[in-house]
C-alpha cells in the first residue's frame, strides 16, 4: 500500500496545517516541504527499478468505481516533479510570504500538491476527474487571494479551466460507456479505440482541448498571463512545475490510445507550433519580467504539445526530458522574480539594470536558469532541445514534413533566445541598484540555486536523470526501456545541432539588433485580446442568463405552474387512456371520510383567505390531516415526518409574514378562473397517476428484497431508516449535501440584501399588543416541553434503526423544540438561536464522510459496519445518521436565526412612534443643534 500511504502523507498535511501555522508561522513551509519529500520517497521506494505498482481501494463498487492508483515511468516523473518542486518551494515561502501566520496559503498549496500526486497516480476514470477538478478549484482560490484586483482574473482562470473540465468530462463518460469499465489501464487499452473511428475522434478532441486549457495553449492561453497577479510562489508552482504540466500529463496518458484517431497528431502539432512562436513573441514584447515568464511559458507548453503529437518513441523521450528542464529552469526564474521584487520593489527590466552588482549571486543563478530556457550548453535545456529538434526531423511522415515541423519549432527557438538574452543583458550592466532589505533570504536563494543549478548538473551528468525520462517515455511508448534511448549532452553533428546553432546565432543578432526589433514588435500582433475575450465571453454569458431568466423571473408562484402543470396533464392523459379501471380494494373508511373532510375544508379556507395568516393556518390543517392520514394507514415515520415539517413550516410562514402585507392584493376574475384551472387540472392529474400507478401494482422486487434482507443485513427493523442510511446512503448523502448547501443559501439570501417589510398596522394600546403578556402561554409551557422535546429527539434518533424516528425525524424534532423556546422568548432571548449553524450542517457533512471512510474498512464506501458489544448491537449507520440530524439541524437553525431576527426589526421600516410621546421634528432639532453651533 506505498501509493496510498504516499497520497496520506500529502493528504494528511491539509488538515494539519493551522496547527503547524499556528505553532511555527511562516516556517510551518519547511515541516510540509518534509513531508513532500517523505511522500517521494515512499514513491521512490514503491517503483524502485522501474516496475510498475498498482493498489485498489474499493470505493463504490456497484458502480465500477475504486481508488485504484498505479505508479509506473509517467507517473513517477510528474509525481517526483510536483512533489520535489512543491518542497523547494514550501521552503522558498518561508521567507517571501510576509503574513506571520499563513494559513490559508500553506492550506491551498498543500491541498493542490495533494490534488495534483491524485492526478498522477489515478488509474481510475472517475477519480482522474475528480483529482483534474481540484487542481482547477485550488488553483482557482490560490489566485482570487492574492489581492484585491485578483477577482477578475481568477473567475477568467477558472472560467477557461471548468471549460476544460467539462471536455474531461464528456471524455469520461464516453470512455466508460463504450468500453464498460472505469480502470483507466483496462479503457486505454480497449481495442475500441482502433476499431471504432467515430468513438477514437471524438474522445481524442475532447482529451485535447481538455489538456489545451490547463496547458495554456492556443486559443486558451491567455489566462497563464492573466494569473501572473498570484505571488511568486504559486507562479512557480502552479504556472511552472505543476498545474500547467496537469494538460501535458494528460496528453501523455492518452497519447497510445488517442494517436489510433488522424486527427490528433495533426491538432496536437498545429496548435503547439502556433502556440510556440505566438507566446514567444508575445514574451519578446514584454519588460515585465514575470509577464515574460509567463508567456515563455506558454511557447514552452507548445513546444512540448507538439512533440507529444509527433508520437514516436523519440519524441516521447525529448518531452520527458524537457519536462523535467522547464520545471527546473522555470520555477527557478519565478522564484526569482519573487526574490528581486521583494528586494526591488518591482519587475520592470528597465528599471534593473546592474542587479548584478547589487545582488551577484541571484543573478548568476538566473542566468543559468536562462541560459537553460534558451537551450545553451551545457543545460539540461539543451539537451531536451536537441532531442526535439531530432524528434521533429524523424516524424513518420515525408521527409518535407519533419524539416517544416522543426523549422518552424527553430524559430520559436530564435525567439525563445532572444527574449532570454534580453534578460541577462538587461541584468549585467550598469550601476548597482539600490536593493532594500528583507528577512534573511539564504531560504530563497537556496531554493533558487537548487533548481538552477540542478538544470546545469542535470545538463553535463544526463545519466543522473536518464532510469526517470526513461520511464516515462517507455510508459507513454508502450515500450520497454531497451528500445528507449539515452539522455547525452552531445549528439554528434547532424540537423538538431545544426538547428540549435542557427536558433542561438539569429537569436544573438535579434539581441544585437533590439532597437529595430522592439520598434518591429511595439504593436499589437493580433487584432484581439485573449484576455478581453474572455472576459466579453464571461459578461455575455451572464448578460445571457439575465435575459433567459427574465422570461421567468416573478415572485409570484403560479407565473411558475402553468408549465409543469400542462406537462403532467399531458402525461395524465396517457396514463388515464391505460387505466383498468380503481382496483377492487378502494373501498374508502369512515375515518378516510372524515380527514378528507378536513382537509376540504382547510383548502376551501385557503383558497377564500383574504388575510396571509388565515392562509397559513388553514395550510397547516391541510397539512396535519395528511400526516393523520399517513398515521391511519400505517406510515408512522412519513407520519411523523410530515407532521414535524408542517409544524416548522407554519413556524418559518409566520416569520415570513412579518416582512410582508397582512393581506393578499386584490386579483382580477381573469386571474382567479386561471388558477382555479390550474389548480383543478393539476389535482385531477395528480389523483389519476396515484390511482394508476399503485391501485394495481405489486410489490416491487426492490421493496421485497428491503422488507425480506432489512434485518438480516442491517439489524433494523425500521426498513424506511435502513434503506435511509444503509441501503441507499450514497443518496441520501448526496441529499445532506443540498440540505447544506441550502443553508448557505439561506444565509446569503437573508444578509446579503436588506429586509423590504410591508406596512405596519397602527399600535393599540391593549394587552393584545404586548407580545411578552401574550406569551405567558408559551413561557409556561417552554419549561418542560423544550427539555422534553430534545430529550424525545435524541430518543428517536437513537431508536430510528429499530423503530419509528432516525435522524431526519430526530433532527425536526430538535428544531421544534428549538422554535418553541424562540416563540416563547422576548426579543432579548434571541441569543439562543446564535449558533454557528452553517459550521453544525458543515459537521454533519463531515460526519457522514467520516462514516463512509469508515466502510471502505469493509470495502465499500458508506457500507456500514457492525459490532455487538455486552449484546448491544451497534452500527455505523447511527454514526451517519448524526450527520444527518446535525445537516438538518443546521439548515433549519439557519432559517429561524435569519428570519426570526430580521422579524425582530426589520430593516428599511421606521419604527412607529410611542403611544404617550408627542412626535417630535427631528429635522427641527437638527436645525436648532446647528444652529447653536459656534
Amino acid at each position: 500500500m506505498s501509493l496510498t500511504l504516499a497520497l496520506l502523507v500529502v493528504a494528511v498535511s491539509v488538515p494539519l496545517v493551522p496547527v503547524l501555522t499556528r505553532l511555527l508561522g511562516r516556517q510551518a513551509g519547511w515541516a510540509l516541504g518534509g513531508g513532500l519529500l517523505l511522500a517521494v520517497g515512499v514513491l521512490i521506494q514503491a517503483g524502485a527499478g522501474t516496475r510498475t505498482v498498482s493498489e485498489t481501494v474499493s470505493w463504490m463498487p456497484t458502480v465500477d468505481v475504486a481508488l485504484r492508483l498505479r505508479l509506473d515511468g509517467l507517473s513517477m516523473l510528474f509525481a517526483v516533479l510536483v512533489l520535489g518542486i512543491g518542497a523547494v518551494i514550501m521552503v522558498y515561502s518561508t521567507s517571501y510570504l510576509t503574513d506571520r501566520r499563513p494559513t490559508g496559503f500553506y492550506t491551498l498549496m498543500t491541498g493542490f500538491a495533494a490534488a495534483m500526486l491524485l492526478l498522477v497516480l489515478a488509474d481510475d476514470l472517475v477519480v482522474l476527474w475528480v483529482a483534474w477538478e481540484l487542481t482547477t478549484v485550488c488553483s482557482y482560490l490560490l489566485i482570487a487571494r492574492s489581492g484585491p484586483t485578483a477577482g477578475p482574473p481568477a473567475t477568467r482562470t477558472l472560467l477557461v479551466t471548468v471549460a476544460g473540465g467539462l471536455s474531461l468530462l464528456g471524455a469520461v463518460a464516453l470512455v466508460a460507456a463504450r468500453t464498460g469499465t472505469t480502470d483507466l489501464t483496462a479503457a486505454l487499452a480497449h481495442p475500441a479505440w482502433a476499431a471504432d473511428a467515430a468513438f477514437g475522434t471524438t474522445v481524442a478532441v475532447l482529451v485535447a482541448v481538455a489538456a489545451m486549457t490547463k496547458a495554456a495553449q492556443f486559443p486558451f492561453h491567455a489566462w497563464l498571463a492573466d494569473a501572473m497577479v498570484a505571488p511568486a510562489p504559486v507562479s512557480a508552482y502552479l504556472h511552472a512545475a505543476a498545474m500547467v504540466k496537469a494538460g501535458i500529463y494528460l496528453l501523455m496518458l492518452f497519447a497510445g490510445a488517442a494517436s489510433h484517431a488522424p486527427v490528433w497528431p495533426v491538432l496536437l502539432v498545429t496548435v503547439g507550433l502556433l502556440t510556440a512562436v505566438m507566446g514567444a513573441l508575445f514574451a519578446l514584447q514584454r519588460h515585465d519580467m514575470k509577464e515574460l515568464l509567463a508567456y515563455s511559458t506558454v511557447s514552452q507548453l507548445g513546444l512540448l504539445v507538439a512533440v507529444i503529437g509527433i508520437g514516436t518513441t523519440e519524441a516521447m523521450l525529448a518531452a520527458s526530458v524537457h519536462i523535467a528542464a522547464h520545471a527546473l529552469f522555470k520555477s527557478a526564474a519565478f522564484m526569482h522574480v519573487g526574490l528581486m521584487e521583494r528586494r526591488t520593489g518591482t519587475r520592470d527590466l528597465r528599471r534593473l539594470r546592474g542587479l548584478a552588482r547589487s545582488m551577484p549571486w541571484a543573478a548568476a543563478m538566473i542566468t543559468l536558469a536562462v541560459a537553460s530556457m534558451a537551450g545553451i550548453v551545457p543545460t539540461l535545456g539543451f539537451i531536451s532541445k536537441e532531442m526535439i529538434f531530432e524528434a521533429m526531423l524523424d516524424a513518420p511522415a515525408a521527409p518535407a514534413i519533419g524539416w517544416l515541423v522543426a523549422l518552424v519549432a527553430a524559430a520559436g527557438a530564435v525567439l525563445t533566445v532572444a527574449y532570454s538574452a534580453r534578460v541577462i543583458l538587461t541584468l549585467l550592466p550598469g550601476p548597482a541598484p539600490e536593493v532594500r532589505p528583507w528577512r534573511p533570504t539564504a531560504s530563497m536563494s537556496a531554493a533558487i540555486s537548487l533548481t538552477a543549478l540542478a538544470g546545469t548538473v542535470f545538463g553535463v551528468a544526463g545519466w543522473l536523470l536518464a532510469d526517470l525520462v526513461r520511464g516515462a517515455a517507455a510508459a507513454t511508448a508502450g515500450t520497454t526501456l531497451s528500445e528507449i534511448g539515452g539522455v547525452y549532452l552531445w549528439h554528434g553533428f547532424g540537423g538538431p545541432l545544426m538547428l540549435s546553432v542557427l536558433a542561438i546565432a539569429a537569436g544573438v543578432l535579434l539581441t544585437v539588433w533590439r532597437g529595430h526589433t522592439d520598434r518591429l514588435l511595439d504593436r499589437a500582433l493580433f487584432p484581439g485580446s485573449g484576455v478581453r475575450a474572455v472576459q466579453s465571453l464571461h459578461d455575455n454569458t451572464i448578460a445571457f442568463g439575465r435575459r433567459v431568466g427574465a422570461l421567468t423571473r416573478n415572485d409570484a408562484p403560479a407565473a411558475h405552474m402553468a408549465a409543469p402543470v400542462v406537462l403532467l396533464g399531458l402525461a395524465g392523459l396517457g396514463v388515464v387512456a391505460g387505466w383498468p379501471g380503481a382496483p377492487p380494494t378502494l373501498r374508502p373508511h369512515a375515518i378516510d371520510v372524515g380527514l378528507l373532510v378536513v382537509m376540504m375544508v382547510g383548502i376551501v379556507t385557503v383558497v377564500r383567505a383574504r388575510v396571509r395568516l388565515t392562509a397559513v393556518i388553514a395550510t397547516g390543517v391541510v397539512g396535519f390531516s395528511v400526516a393523520m392520514w399517513f398515521f391511519v394507514l400505517g406510515a408512522s415515520d412519513v407520519a411523523l415526518t410530515q407532521l414535524l415539517v408542517e409544524i416548522l413550516t407554519v413556524v418559518i410562514m409566520v416569520l415570513v409574514l412579518r416582512r410582508m402585507r397582512p393581506r393578499f392584493a386584490a386579483v382580477g376574475t381573469r386571474r382567479s378562473v386561471l388558477a382555479a384551472a390550474a389548480a383543478l387540472a393539476a389535482g385531477t392529474t395528480a389523483t389519476l397517476a396515484t390511482l394508476a400507478f399503485t391501485g394495481h401494482r405489486s410489490l416491487s422486487p426492490a421493496g421485497e428484497h428491503f422488507i425480506r434482507e432489512a434485518q438480516t443485513l442491517t439489524g433494523g427493523t425500521n426498513i424506511v431508516n435502513t434503506i435511509l442510511v444503509d441501503f441507499r446512503a450514497l443518496d441520501t448523502f448526496g441529499e445532506l449535501v443540498v440540505v447544506a448547501v441550502a443553508a448557505m443559501a439561506v444565509s446569503a439570501l437573508l444578509t446579503a440584501h436588506p429586509a423590504v417589510g410591508g406596512t405596519s398596522e397602527p399600535q393599540v394600546d391593549n394587552p393584545l399588543s404586548d407580545p411578552q403578556r401574550n406569551a405567558v402561554f408559551l413561557t409556561v409551557l417552554d419549561r418542560f416541553l423544550v427539555p422534553l422535546m430534545l430529550l424525545g429527539s435524541l430518543y428517536a434518533l437513537l431508536r430510528g434503526h429499530t423503530a419509528p424516528g432516525g435522524g431526519f425525524i430526530a433532527a425536526l424534532l430538535g428544531t421544534c423544540a428549538l422554535a418553541l423556546a424562540y416563540l416563547s422568548a422576548s426579543s432579548a432571548r434571541t441569543r439562543m438561536l446564535q449558533r454557528p449553524f452553517l459550521a453544525i450542517a458543515g459537521a454533519g457533512i463531515l460526519v457522514a464522510v467520516g462514516t463512509g471512510a469508515l466502510g471502505l474498512v469493509d470495502g465499500s464506501f458508506l457500507r456500514p459496519l457492525h459490532a455487538e458489544v455486552l449484546g448491544v448491537k451497534l452500527t455505523t449507520a447511527l454514526v451517519f445518521d448524526v450527520g444527518v440530524y446535525l445537516a438538518v439541524f443546521g439548515v433549519i437553525l439557519a432559517a429561524l436565526r435569519l428570519l426570526g431576527a430580521a422579524s425582530t426589526d426589520t430593516p428599511g421600516r421606521r419604527p412607529p412612534t410611542p403611544p404617550h410621546q408627542p412626535h417630535t421634528d427631528t429635522r427641527a432639532d437638527a436645525r436648532q443643534t446647528e444652529g447653536a453651533t459656534p
